[in-house]
């Protein structure tokens, strides 16, 4: 059998470090159900840059995902974010805390290819602060369930996550999916040495009439052995349901990812 070797997603949120497959790395944006080795320590760590109709934001995250079994695996997401509105002072401090757990329920493993899937359980605390404008949090406890598959080959990777999320302090429930398709530039080696691309899609459907938010997400991703993955990526809006002058211009995202042993 050819395994592959690399490091997880993404979430997001999304999201971690992870892939057995050296063809194939995570999505950028999606996550994927393909996890560290028990013995695997991993670290991500990516900025977001936000602009939008009437303020700029920069978001650096990051992304500790630790392998209890082989698996089982819980991750902490830590954001520091600052935003900057037209015509007003600016605010940066630390936002919303995530953890979150996921398990594996199957894995099919043949020549060149694997199929798996997984459970995942977020938690987010409102520890950003919500009473000085501009926000950092929501102001609200916010639990999500989500399923995540992937089907990954030599040739091509599939990966599809789909999610509720629950919002506490009369905040709307919001239904996440997203999907996404990689393909591999560069011939199969050992330890690897790869350029990936991937577009995907993601997106949530708020309810309360409030409507759905989608974005088209091309990226880049270079695996450079078996430790270290670069990869960048660019979230176009096709829907948004915020206000005409609070709507979302792109969304760039640049990181890395280290994989420990």
């Amino acid at each position: 059998m050819v395994k592959f070797k690399t490091i997880l997603l993404p979430t997001l949120l999304l999201v971690l470090l992870s892939l057995e497959m050296a063809a194939q790395g995570p999505p950028i944006f999606t996550d994927t159900p393909i996890m560290l080795g028990v013995q695997g320590r991993g670290v991500r760590t990516f900025g977001n840059i936000i602009s939008k109709e009437n303020a700029n934001a920069y978001a650096q995250i990051l992304v500790v995902p630790y392998n209890i079994t082989s698996k089982w695996q819980v991750d902490a997401v830590v954001p520091y974010i600052s935003i900057s509105p037209e015509g007003a002072s600016s605010n940066s401090g630390f936002g919303d805390l995530k953890v979150f757990t996921k398990y594996q329920l199957y894995k099919k493993d043949g020549k060149g290819k694997t199929l798996r899937g997984l459970i995942k359980l977020t938690e987010t605390f409102p520890t950003g602060n919500s009473t000085k404008m501009p926000a950092l949090g929501s102001g609200a406890y916010q639990t999500t369930l989500s399923l995540v598959n992937g089907y990954v080959t030599t040739k091509y990777g599939i990966y599809g996550e789909v999610g509720y999320n629950s919002a506490g302090n009369n905040l709307p429930d919001n239904l996440i999916y997203n999907i996404a398709v990689g393909y591999p530039l560069l011939p199969q080696k050992y330890p690897p040495n790869q350029l990936n691309l991937f577009l995907e899609l993601n997106g949530n459907y708020v309810f309360d009439n409030i409507g759905n938010n989608l974005f088209l997400s091309p990226g880049i991703q270079y695996i450079a052995g078996r430790k270290l993955l670069f990869e960048s990526g660019i979230q176009i809006p096709l829907a948004d349901t915020a206000p005409i002058n609070q709507q979302t211009n792109y969304i760039l995202r640049i990181g890395t990812r280290i994989l420990i042993f």
